[in-house]
């Protein structure tokens, strides 16, 4: 049985479930992976590390934590995001959408608008680039706040 994924990530027991339809073991590093990417959503692999780490889960390493990452890219549990810092991030959220991405923070953000997105691939359908065939569309919203952060060091300064 595969996850549903419309609006919402595979739970715990839909994402046990694609493990084993793939052949996978629900490893407790895979499990404590998928944990901290539903907490945290769109996230690089030193991120989930530290998710990880902060509720002292399984023993993992940032290397161990991207290879489970991508491997969950690949079977389409989640999706992967390239940042302006060259650092991967990956979004547990595999339904269509846009993003607004924070190019001062390298965040993202969820933009869920179906009719942005079939406005969108409705207008490409009927666009030919000659010597390529379109796979998919990503929308993504570059952009940065509007005023700085807080931060404590700037508070206390």
């Amino acid at each position: 049985m595969a996850a549903k994924k419309d609006h919402t990530a595979p739970n715990m027991e839909q994402f046990k479930e694609i493990l084993k339809d793939k052949k996978l073991k629900a490893t407790n590093q895979r499990l404590a992976v998928h944990e901290a990417m539903l907490t945290l959503g769109h996230a690089s692999a030193d991120m989930v590390v530290d998710a990880i780490n902060a509720c002292g889960g399984a023993k993992v390493t940032v290397a161990s934590v991207y290879n489970i990452l991508s491997n969950l890219a690949d079977i389409k549990v989640y999706h992967r995001r390239l940042s302006s810092n060259n650092k991967m991030y990956f979004d547990v959220n595999t339904f269509k959408h846009a993003h607004l991405y924070d190019s001062i923070n390298n965040e993202y953000k969820d933009v869920v608008d179906a009719e942005l997105v079939k406005l969108v691939e409705s207008y490409f359908k009927e666009r030919k680039f000659r010597g390529y065939k379109v796979d998919s569309i990503d929308i993504q919203i570059v952009c940065h706040p509007r005023r700085k952060r807080s931060t404590k060091a700037s508070v206390e300064a």
